[in-house]
């Protein structure tokens, strides 16, 4: 088999490449990454230097690709399937690549730091300032998407396409972050809308059930 995808079930920016080979039916060898083990640490890092998961290897054409969004570009050019994650119309494709943008650093980056300072030892030294502020960045985006999503779209830019597959891990862990008196709903009803279509794909289906076993160590509100 030409491609292994180098990630871990749990891990919400492997979800958004995974997503894509699901969707398009590729087939890949999936290598689980534990970075707790010292080897397989290690041996991660030959294909990751900055250790950031995941990372696709492509060994009929000895390429290691990393980053996401340059991940499914790569499976644009060199897989392509029914569904074309970038468009080819150049402004489609700008318009679909900010929001893949809009939901990585907006909404997906705030969401990890909460989570990060959930995880982090009390002796470790915790963040409430860092904290509030990821609350508040998350608010103003999901703010901004829920006024977006007003106009009746089913997916973020006409066609599922890689906004979206950013969108399902940002949207899900979002809402599992939120206090349990403040569910994400109440406030962002279009949002949560919107992550229901995205669940209901069998390509994000099959992404949370083989990520169910290690929910358990996902430290929720």
């Amino acid at each position: 088999m030409s491609l292994t995808l180098h990630a871990h079930p749990l891990s919400s920016f492997c979800w958004k490449v995974l997503i894509g080979l699901y969707e398009n039916d590729i087939a890949f060898e999936n290598a689980m990454v534990n970075l707790g083990d010292p080897a397989g640490r290690a041996a991660f890092l030959t294909l990751s230097p900055m250790g950031k998961m995941p990372a696709l290897r492509d060994e009929l054409r000895d390429e290691t690709v990393l980053e996401t969004s340059v991940i499914l570009d790569y499976l644009d050019l060199r897989y392509p399937g029914p569904v074309r994650f970038v468009p080819r119309d150049p402004d489609l494709a700008w318009k679909v690549r900010f929001w893949d943008r809009f939901f990585d650093h907006y909404v997906h980056h705030p969401m990890q730091r909460i989570v990060a300072d959930r995880i982090r030892p009390a002796d470790a030294g915790k963040d409430p300032y860092g904290v509030r502020e990821s609350y508040a960045q998350l608010a103003t985006a999901c703010d901004h998407l829920e006024k977006q999503l007003a106009d009746g779209r089913d997916w973020m830019c006409g066609d599922f396409g890689l906004a979206d597959c950013a969108a399902m891990p940002a949207l899900f862990y979002a809402d599992k972050v939120q206090a349990p008196e403040a569910p994400f709903g109440d406030r962002w009803p279009l949002s949560l809308a919107y992550l229901e279509r995205l669940k209901a794909r069998p390509s994000v289906q099959r992404v949370l059930a083989e990520a169910e076993p290690f929910f358990q160590y996902f430290p929720a509100a």
